[in-house]
């Protein structure tokens, strides 16, 4: 299948920069014994990635702005086009030596995602989407779930830290949907969720407290294999709003309306 240039680019910068994060995960994997821990090495190790694959995405398109998780917002001579990358998404996975973590590069046109990829690098898997052109694992076009049951879903989330005010409300809605959904998981990448669900391999998905470069390519990718993508009240192009729900239009409606509904009674107690 012939992909396009600018698939073609994001491809080769995130495949560098896994060769760099799969060295480095080795080397995290020994720290682990070690007394003083890998959480200096892994930030190392996430910065040499971002910087990979800068220079990538610079040389191939050098007008193009980004906006990075560690080296925040670089603006280009043509405003309309940004690059949103996340270099390790799964930090914590990562620096636990737990293989669950992955690179997240889109690319965003006049505020609107317009091309997304999640590379996978030890499991191999690279879930990619363009607008208007679906979504594919490879070359396997992918789909959301067809199934329909709450009962029957696999869900995903992710938590805040305790420190933040809004830990209370995550487990107030935490709880409302453990109450109907028995395949609750958290699995901390949020990329790698929307991933999934834009597989068909989870149902659903609800986080708060997110960036744009932790959901922007998930978000394309999920909705070009057919799911709904809104933040968590219910509005459309969430990358920027700081929220997500994801899901088929089903699962989507009632994951939303179980949150919905765990709010207020959270504020009316």
């Amino acid at each position: 299948m012939a992909l396009s240039a600018n698939m073609n680019v994001m491809i080769k910068a995130a495949e560098k920069a896994a060769r760099s994060l799969l060295r480095d995960f080795g080397e995290v994997e020994q720290l682990q014994v070690s007394k003083k821990g890998p959480g200096d090495f892994v930030s190392a190790a996430d910065k040499r990635a971002e910087e990979i694959i800068y220079e990538d995405l610079l040389k191939a398109r050098p007008d193009y702005g980004f906006i990075m998780e560690e080296s925040g917002e670089v603006k280009g001579n043509n405003p309309d086009f940004k690059w949103i990358i996340d270099p390790l998404d799964g930090t914590t996975n990562f620096l636990h030596g737990v293989p669950h973590w992955c690179i997240s590069i889109a690319l965003e046109e006049k505020g609107e995602i317009i091309a997304g990829l999640i590379f996978d690098p030890i499991k191999d898997d690279s879930f990619r989407a363009e607008k208007g052109s679906g979504a594919f694992i490879k070359n396997k076009r992918l789909r959301v779930s067809s199934r329909t049951v709450l009962e029957e879903s696999l869900v995903t989330t992710g938590s805040p830290k305790r420190a933040r005010e809004n830990h209370a409300q995550f487990i107030a809605e935490y709880e409302a949907v453990q109450d109907k959904i028995p395949g609750l998981r958290r699995f901390g990448a949020a990329a790698l969720d929307l991933a999934y669900v834009a597989a068909g391999r989870f149902e659903g998905f609800w986080e708060r407290d997110l960036h744009s470069w932790d959901i922007a390519a998930g978000c394309i990718i999920a909705k070009e294999a057919g799911g709904i993508i809104t933040d968590i009240d219910g509005r459309s192009n969430p990358v920027h709003r700081g929220s997500v729900i994801a899901g088929n239009p089903t699962i989507h409606e009632d994951l939303r309306t179980l949150i919905r509904n765990a709010n207020a009674s959270k504020d009316a107690a």
